[in-house]
């Protein structure tokens, strides 16, 4: 039997005014490593999202701009930025729709953001001022931040990463507030936020608040996520 390698879609966000949509390669090339073969899904509304679904094998919800606070019952705030409602009701009504069919997901950053909102969770609007900077989530150039994650060690995650501590590139300002139904948190920063969650039931979800894609071509930790991704994912030819 030869295995069919799986169909994986990743979101998409608008790479300026009229020039099109954009998925950063670092996260198409982890899915290709993986043994995936990747697909973007832009986003055009939500009456794309059962379409999508029917011809994907598992799903990557990647990073961008914030979630409108309005969608998880909370007011605007000044550090709040790239908000696109187009994007938020593509991605919400996605995700909901991939974790009903229980779909392999593995969400990043924004991504994670979007599942616990999608369960019903809400979001801390600017971490500093909830945990302070003892802990760097996010510097003020682009260039992504350095720390520690640890894991509980009898989770999905730790047994697809191999490993309970593992460093991770940052880059947020946001995390997880009140947790979504039927979630659980896996990994936290030294300071308490959230950093990892993943489904209390045995789908194979798995969102984290940093970024595996920048690391993932040279530390095998960050690449097993998509690896895990790719294999629950997998079809085999009959």
């Amino acid at each position: 039997m030869e295995k069919i390698k799986p169909v994986i879609g990743l979101t998409a966000y608008p790479s300026g005014e009229g020039h099109g949509y954009h998925t950063p390669r670092e996260y198409l090339e982890a899915v290709v490593r993986a043994g995936g073969v990747p697909v973007l899904l832009p986003p055009m509304g939500a009456d794309m999202v059962s379409a999508w679904l029917s011809r994907l094998d598992g799903l990557v919800l990647i990073g961008g701009g914030d979630i409108d606070p309005e969608l998880h019952g909370e007011d605007m705030h000044e550090t709040i930025y790239s908000l696109n409602p187009v994007r938020d009701d593509t991605e919400l009504s996605l995700t909901r729709a991939a974790l009903a069919l229980g779909m392999p997901i593995l969400a990043i950053c924004r991504g994670l953001q979007l599942v616990n909102v999608a369960c019903g969770g809400s979001l801390h609007l600017h971490l500093p001022e909830v945990v302070g900077e003892e802990v760097l989530h996010r510097s003020a150039s682009r260039t992504p931040t350095v720390h520690a994650v640890n894991v509980a060690p009898d989770s999905l995650l730790a047994a697809t990463m191999g490993s309970t501590r593992v460093m991770t590139s940052s880059w947020h300002h946001q995390a997880v507030n009140q947790l979504g139904d039927h979630l659980q948190a896996v990994g936290w920063a030294e300071d308490g936020t959230v950093e990892a969650i993943a489904s209390s039931s045995a789908q194979f979800l798995l969102a984290v608040q940093w970024h595996p894609e920048l690391t993932a071509g040279t530390d095998g930790t960050q690449q097993a996520l998509f690896d895990g991704l790719v294999q629950a994912a997998q079809k085999v030819e009959v």
